[in-house]
C-alpha cells in the first residue's frame, strides 16, 4: 500500500497522513494527561489500574512507525477517535460493587496482559486510525484478528466493575459501538493487502472466538 491508496479512501482531503499521525498523537497525550489528573484526585483505591491500559496506548502511539497507507475518511477518523477517547473519559468514582472487586482486578490484570502481549507483537506498527503498518499473524493473532481490542474489552469490564456508575456505563457503551465500527473500517483498508486477505481466511474471528 502507499499514499495513493490512502487518498483513495478520502478524495479531496489535502492533509498529509503524517500530519494526521502527529495530530493523533497530540490528542492521545492530552487526553491521557487529563485522565491521570482525575485518577490522582480519585477517592477510589483501584483508580490507578485505569491508567495501566491507557498508558500503554499512549506510549505505543508516541513511538509507532509512521505510514502513508492510512485512511483519510472522516467517518473512520471519528470512529477511531471516539473509540480511543471514550475510555479516557471514565470517571474514577467510588467503588460501589465491593463484593465484585476481586473479579474486577482479575479482569483488568488479564486484559492488560493480553493487550500488552498483542502490542509487543505489533511493536511500532501500533496505531489508532485505520492504517496498514504491516500485517502481524503470530502470537495472539493466531486466535483472533484483533486481540489487542479483546484485551481492552476485558479491562473495560473490569474497570466498570471496580467503579460502576451509569455515566461510565454509557461512556463504555459509546466507546464499544465506535470500536466495532473501527474494526470494520480497519479491515476494509487492510483488505486491500493480499497478505491480510489470506490471514482473514485463516483466522475467522475478529474479537471473541465463536462469537464475533
Amino acid at each position: 500500500m502507499n499514499a495513493e491508496l490512502a487518498k483513495a479512501h478520502a478524495p479531496g482531503v489535502a492533509i498529509p497522513p503524517r500530519v494526521l499521525d502527529r495530530a493523533e498523537q497530540a490528542v492521545v497525550v492530552i487526553a491521557w494527561s487529563l485522565l491521570a489528573w482525575r485518577v490522582f484526585h480519585s477517592p477510589n483505591g483501584y483508580a490507578p489500574l485505569v491508567l495501566l491500559s491507557e498508558t500503554a496506548v499512549a506510549l505505543f502511539v508516541l513511538f509507532r512507525r509512521p505510514t502513508e497507507a492510512i485512511s483519510l475518511d472522516l467517518g473512520d477518523w471519528l470512529m477511531a477517535v471516539t473509540a480511543t477517547a471514550a475510555p479516557l473519559l471514565i470517571v474514577p468514582g467510588p467503588n460501589t460493587l465491593t463484593a465484585l472487586a476481586p473479579l474486577g482486578v482479575t479482569l483488568v490484570a488479564l486484559g492488560n496482559a493480553w493487550q500488552f502481549g498483542a502490542k509487543l507483537i505489533l511493536r511500532r506498527s501500533f496505531g489508532i486510525a485505520p492504517a496498514n503498518r504491516g500485517v502481524k499473524v503470530s502470537g495472539p493473532y493466531r486466535l483472533m484478528r484483533h486481540p489487542m481490542y479483546a484485551g481492552y474489552l476485558l479491562v473495560h469490564i473490569g474497570v466498570l466493575t471496580l467503579m460502576f456508575s451509569p455515566t461510565n456505563l454509557v461512556i463504555y457503551a459509546i466507546g464499544w459501538w465506535a470500536q466495532i465500527r473501527r474494526m470494520i473500517a480497519e479491515e476494509r483498508l487492510l483488505g486491500e493487502d493480499p497478505s491480510y486477505r489470506e490471514y482473514m481466511g485463516q483466522v475467522r474471528w475478529r474479537l471473541v472466538p465463536g462469537v464475533f
